[in-house]
Parts: C-alpha cells; structure tokens; sequence
C-alpha cells in the first residue's frame, strides 16, 4: 500500500458505532431491553462454582494417575520373569515399593498366581539379593491379600519353600534373615495349623545364641529375626500348652549378647511372656527374681564405654520400659495419630505386632492403617472412617490458594509502607 494511503481509523470508527448503539439502548424500555436469546446454558456454566470445576480436574487428574500407576505395576510384575537376574531383582524391589505406598488387593487378585510363583522361582533358583527381594514380596502379597479367601492359598503355597530357605545354611544370611519374617507374618495372618512348625523352626535358630559366645553381626541379625519372629507367633499360642517356652535361665544368657539386636529381642520376649503369664493363673515361675531385675537394671543404665552411644541410647530407653513393667506390672500407654485417628497401645503382645508390621511395611504403615482391613482388625481399630467425613474437615485447593492470595496482598502492602523512603519516622 502506498505511504500517502492509509485506512480510516477503525477504532475511532468502532468506538463511535458503540457510542451510538449505546444511546439506542438508552431510550429502550426494560423490557426491551431483556436479551430473550440469551443461552441458558452459557448462562449456567458461568455460575458454575470453581469448586466443582476443581472437583471434575481432580478426578480427572486421579484417573490420568490411576492409568500410570497401573501401567507401572504391571510392567513391574512383567519384569519378575525377565532373564536378567539383576533386573529381577530390581522388579521385586519395585512392586514391594508400590505394594508398601497402594492397597491394592481387588487389582492383585487377577495376578495372585503370577506373582506367587515369581516368588517361588526366585527362592528356589534366584541370586542372594533376589531371594531377599523375593521374600519381602511374600510378606507384602500375605499383607495386602490377608483380608480374602484366597490369601491362605498363597501362603500354604509358598510357606514350605520359605522355611526351607531359612534353614539352609548355604543361603546367605540376608535371605534367611528375610525368610523369618516372612514365615512369622504368612504363619500369622493366614495358616494357624503351620504355627507349631514355624515355632520350631525359629527356635532351632536363634537358640544357638545359648551355646555360642562369639558371633558375627551378620549371623546375630539372622538369630535375632529369628527371636523377633518366634515372640510374634508366641503371642497367638497358649503358654501353657507349649513345650518350647524359655526359662529365665535361658533369657538371661540372651541378655549377656554383645549385639544389641539380640538384647533387644530378648527384651520384647521378655514382655510378651510376662504379659502372657500375668493373664494366667499359677504361672509364677515366669515371674522374674530379684538376680533378674538387677539385670534389667543395668541395662536401662547401661553407660559401657566401649558400646555406641546410639546403641547406649536405644538399649536404655527400651529397658527402662521394660523394667517399669516388670516391677510395677503397668503396661505401655502408647499412643500413634494417623490422619484423622489414633492407635492407643496399651499391651506388650499389640505392641510387638505393630512393631513386626512396620518392619515389613515401612513408611506405608500409616497408609494401610487408614485403608487395609486386615491391618485394621490385627490393631483393633475398627471399621474403616468414612472419607466423605475426612474430607469434609479439608479445604479444598481453590480456598487455600485464594488464603494464601489475601495474606501475599497484605505483606505485599506492609513491606511497601515500610520500604517507601518518603515515610516519616518519629522519634
């Protein structure tokens, strides 16, 4: 276009068009001026609150995660079967991890046999990590599945090949160790009839500790899995038809360990069999003597150099516990808050299970209180709460987003009173 040409102004001229259709409008009545075209729906869509578009996003984003959980899973699953050892091991290692933060049991069930022989192959044939790995997934699987039918199937399943691990001095001890735990939860949640065997084999282990004066790290981790196992079943059992019970005679020596795992297990069977007693009547040759109490004494006081001061720290914390109950018979008034509940422990058996269950499930704990209904039944904590009636209590994120906009605006303007070089400051 040439330089001496140019358009007339289109925005004066569309101002001016507006101007006039604004006085056209003017000399309308109100009732002409009513816009009978209006689009209801348009007009709705507006109104529509941003809670509920923030509601239809959320769930749109759950279903997105819910899609690549899902997809991760089951490439995790598909990898137990892959030729690389190491990459098995890493897969284990990956479901154990989803089944720790998800329960899952209803998406679990349709793979219940694959999973169950992944773990079966890999305690018969895999490497060192991978049997560890692979016994972490058998407790896990017995956890998430333990409130169906088809859990005890799984566990009668895999339970002979688990206590052959655990007594096969050929297998290294991490697996071993591992192994325990997961016979003493398998035994516990679902095969009842499998317990007296399980006992044994776990008493055969760690009462070696009786006849063995110096011992590796390695080896007193396995025995005391083994104690800490054998504590768990014996909470289930009656004391007095059991002929596999320890004497104080025994406990004693397993006091005298110098690996504080031991003494620490020693400890918490300790308490669970004088609780046990306690319950029952004429079981007094489980009441600990005057010799046995000044025992206990001097490790709630424990100040030995030559031992850590974290390991100096725990021993005393827990024996000092110990030791108020033994002499005063009080048990422990614990107290967990989980989301929006609260577990209170006040017995030494309830205790040692939940200690055995954040063994296995780690940081997930809390998740699987709130959600698993095995969990829940072990702990006593009852039906499940509503979660319309724990959300009911949480803002949404458009409330907290336009809390957090207001208090921005107010220091905001603070800082820019204070920071304005013409204020007047009066002494």
């Amino acid at each position: 276009m040439p330089r001496g040409k140019r358009r007339p102004n289109q925005h004066h001229k569309s101002t001016t068009e507006a101007l006039a259709g604004k006085g056209r409008d003017l000399d309308m009545s109100d009732d002409e001026s009513y816009n009978d075209n209006a689009s209801v729906i348009s007009n709705i869509s507006y109104s529509t609150s941003n809670e509920e578009r923030s509601g239809v996003a959320t769930d749109e984003t759950d279903d997105a995660q819910n899609d690549a959980f899902e997809e991760k899973l089951s490439d995790a699953i598909d990898g137990l079967s892959q030729k690389s050892a190491q990459g098995r091991t890493l897969s284990f290692e990956a479901v154990c991890n989803i089944f720790c933060k998800k329960y899952i049991p209803d998406y679990i069930l349709n793979r219940r046999m694959t999973i169950t022989d992944s773990i079966e192959r890999a305690l018969k044939k895999g490497g060192d990590n991978e049997k560890a790995a692979a016994a972490n997934l058998a407790s896990l699987l017995c956890i998430q599945l333990g409130a169906m039918e088809m859990a005890e199937n799984s566990c009668q399943e895999l339970l002979p090949v688990l206590m052959f691990v655990a007594n096969d001095e050929s297998v290294p001890l991490l697996a071993r160790e591992k192994c325990c735990l997961a016979i003493a939860l398998l035994t516990f949640i679902s095969c009842n009839e499998e317990i007296d065997a399980a006992m044994q084999l776990m008493r055969n282990l760690w009462s070696r500790l009786l006849h063995s004066t110096t011992i590796s790290p390695s080896i007193a981790a396995l025995y005391s899995a083994a104690l800490s196992s054998w504590s768990l079943l014996l909470s289930t059992v009656s004391i007095r038809n059991s002929t596999i019970i320890p004497t104080l005679a025994e406990l004693s020596i397993l006091l005298d360990s110098t690996h504080l795992e031991v003494r620490m297990a020693t400890g918490e069977l300790i308490t669970v069999l004088l609780e046990m007693a306690r319950e029952c009547e004429d079981m007094d040759e489980y009441e600990p003597d005057e010799e046995f109490i000044n025992k206990l004494r001097e490790l709630a006081t424990d100040s030995q150099k030559y031992r850590a001061k974290k390991d100096r720290k725990t021993q005393r914390s827990n024996f000092r516990q110990i030791l108020h109950y033994v002499e005063l018979d009080e048990p422990p008034n614990i107290q967990i808050r989980f989301g929006q509940e609260i577990l209170t422990m006040n017995s030494w058996i309830i205790k040692k299970q939940y200690d055995v269950l954040c063994q296995a499930l780690g940081s997930g704990m809390n998740m699987h209180m709130t959600e698993n209904d095995l969990i829940r039944d072990i702990l006593s904590l009852g039906p499940k709460l509503c979660q319309t009636k724990l959300l009911s209590n949480k803002q949404s994120k458009l409330e907290r987003q336009q809390i957090n906009a207001a208090n921005f605006k107010v220091r905001t303007k603070t800082r820019g009173k204070v920071r304005d070089k013409r204020i007047a400051f009066i002494d």
